[in-house]
């Protein structure tokens, strides 16, 4: 499998990039985020990516980092869960925020991510959580996020709102801090 490519990238057109490695063009689709990362045109650049094979189809999917390619391919292990929508999480939450969401069972966190309802996000936490544990424990921290939520929901906030305002929030701050700070930013919208 193609794991790696180290190239001139030649163009991006909306998700995909052709990059030419040894004379051959490789289109490989990322995520905006990991495209606004890249070097502009004619510039060299390594793209660490995932080769997915179906019996109609050869695709490649890039990102900037070992990381996020590693936690792409254990999100496709999740039953439900083809490239397009583990590319689709990637997308909406950083690398942080998707492993913080599971290994806390936040589910209402992934349902940010389009294509991802509530009972989809309930069985993504329930089958990565285990393959999650005790990996990038400084990443989880306190259960403060869930705490937070929870706070929220309790004032009457919908998950959209919530969603909304998570990634605003300080992991390091205090729960009061964070809830403070998720109802001034509520209050703005």
């Amino acid at each position: 499998m193609i794991g790696r490519l180290r190239g001139t990238l030649v163009s991006k057109r909306g998700e995909v990039v052709c990059l030419e490695v040894g004379g051959v063009g490789y289109d490989v689709t990322m995520t905006p985020r990991s495209l606004a990362t890249l070097p502009g045109i004619g510039e060299e650049v390594v793209i660490h990516t995932h080769t997915h094979v179906r019996e109609d189809e050869l695709s490649l999917f890039g990102f900037v980092s070992e990381p996020d390619r590693d936690l792409f391919k254990i999100l496709l292990g999740a039953a439900g869960v083809g490239p397009k929508l583990a590319l689709a999480m990637t997308a909406t939450l950083s690398h942080d925020e998707i492993i913080r969401a599971i290994v806390t069972e936040d589910s209402d966190a992934l349902t940010a991510v389009p294509g991802v309802g509530k009972r989809g996000a309930q069985r993504i936490v329930l089958e990565l959580a285990p393959k999650l544990t005790g990996k990038d424990a400084e990443i989880v921290g306190s259960p403060a996020t869930v705490t937070v939520r929870q706070a929220l929901e309790g004032l009457g906030y919908s998950t959209e709102e919530i969603n909304g305002v998570m990634p605003e929030l300080d992991p390091g701050a205090t729960i009061e801090l964070q809830i403070t700070t998720a109802l001034r930013a509520l209050g703005r919208r």
